[in-house]
């Protein structure tokens, strides 16, 4: 028996029981669909991720307060103070700017309207580390900052739900945390993302944050500093004179750790890609589960059907079909079921894929589900590779069986 013939053999007796081929198929086609569709939304969020990170830019640098990998107790505080001596060019001719950031959620309210959303305080130069357009209005100013006074950029979306409309809203005012503050500008729409969505945030002066949201402790201090390089082949020498500037302004003798921790945007996209391929491999190794179970499901069948179809495997070899004919016939079944599962699975996973981007648009969140050639591929293969696996053991038995005992079989 050739195998063209046994490709034909193998439609003719899937046909004959299509309820049952098709159930058998659809475990496949479950397992398949949910490894290409959480491949692709996997890539998507890798992409969508990496993209929001890398559109800061790869010279920037943040600075944390602490050092966790030295345990260092009692660490001082990032201050104001530090960020000005970061942004005298004698100290650091590496460094573009420094600018420091306070980040906290406050109740913002209008009227009868209040929603909760993200404050960022910083200094005007934050505008420009962070890319932030407006679209009406104007950025706060270094007079602003020094008068600690109570201005804020909305963005777009949290203007639209406390005013009902993302245009037109300078000199309103809303009150933060009960405090008065008025309106400025208006940032650019940029879609949310997987860690935070811009357009629901604000900006007010870091001194003004201090005094009314965050109400510190040590109040000139700040969360974190950013720290922007002249260049990308800057982003070394810039760390350097950093953390030259910052060891000296904490006092830190030669054998004491750092106190802070710097980032830098290489050590971002490496955590990220990561976090990503951690939970890539996790839920492909689910998916996976569903394509075993799938295959067992090919087992499960072959092996009836080696039981329904004894007697026309004992006229076969009567007739004289050999033993590897027997088993091509049957391997040829099982293949043919787990591609089929396999070809659906990619139609099914590609589906997927493209409704969650869909959803995810709705709700802001720039995400693109990539459905690759190699991912086409693994899993075709890999359904290919289930099929034949589990369609080994039925196929020997079936070739196994005596012609005779086989022929009285009822």
């Amino acid at each position: 028996m050739n195998f063209f013939q046994a490709v034909k053999e193998a439609f003719s007796s899937l046909a004959a029981n299509k309820m049952r081929s098709f159930l058998t198929v659809l475990g496949i086609v479950i397992g398949v669909g949910a490894v290409i569709a959480i491949l692709s939304i996997s890539r998507g969020a890798e992409a969508s991720i990496i993209g929001q990170i890398e559109s800061i830019g790869t010279n920037v640098i943040y600075v944390m307060r602490g050092n966790r990998a030295e345990d260092v107790k009692n660490p001082r505080h990032l201050t104001l103070a530090d960020v000005e001596e970061l942004n005298n060019r004698l100290r650091a001719p590496h460094v573009r700017w420094a600018s420091p950031m306070m980040s906290e959620y406050a109740t913002f309210s209008l009227g009868s309207e209040s929603h909760e959303a993200g404050v960022v305080g910083s200094v005007p130069v934050y505008q420009y580390t962070m890319d932030v357009q407006l679209t009406e209005g104007e950025f706060f100013t270094e007079d602003d900052v020094d008068s600690r006074r109570a201005v804020v950029v909305l963005g777009p979306e949290l203007a639209k739900r406390l005013t009902g409309r993302s245009s037109e809203v300078v000199g309103m005012s809303v009150r933060i945390n009960n405090y008065p503050f008025r309106v400025i500008g208006v940032s650019a729409a940029k879609g949310g993302n997987q860690f935070s969505n811009p357009d629901m945030q604000a900006y007010i002066p870091v001194t003004t944050m201090q005094m009314r949201i965050s109400r510190q402790s040590v109040p000139d201090s700040v969360s974190i500093i950013m720290v922007q390089a002249q260049d990308a082949e800057s982003v070394d020498d810039a760390i350097s004179e950093t953390r030259a500037v910052l060891r000296a302004r904490h006092r830190l003798t030669a054998k004491q750790a750092d106190d802070f921790t710097i980032t830098n945007q290489e050590d971002i996209l490496s955590i990220a890609n990561s976090v990503t391929n951690i939970l890539t491999i996790f839920m492909a190794g689910i998916a996976g589960i569903s394509l075993l179970v799938g295959g067992i499901g090919i087992m499960n069948i072959m092996l009836v059907s080696v039981t329904e179809r004894t007697h026309e495997i004992g006229l076969r070899k009567a007739l004289g079909a050999r033993k590897s004919d027997i088993k091509l016939q049957f391997l040829t079944e099982s293949a043919l079921l787990s591609v089929l599962g396999g070809i659906l699975g990619i139609v099914v996973g590609w589906v997927l894929g493209l409704v969650v981007s869909r959803i995810a648009s709705s709700y802001g969140t720039p995400l693109v589900a990539v459905v690759g050639i190699d991912a086409i591929l693994l899993a075709t293969l890999f359904s290919l590779a289930v099929g034949l696996f589990f369609g080994i053991y039925p196929a020997i038995r079936a070739a196994n069986l005596e012609p005779v005992e086989a022929l009285r079989y009822e």
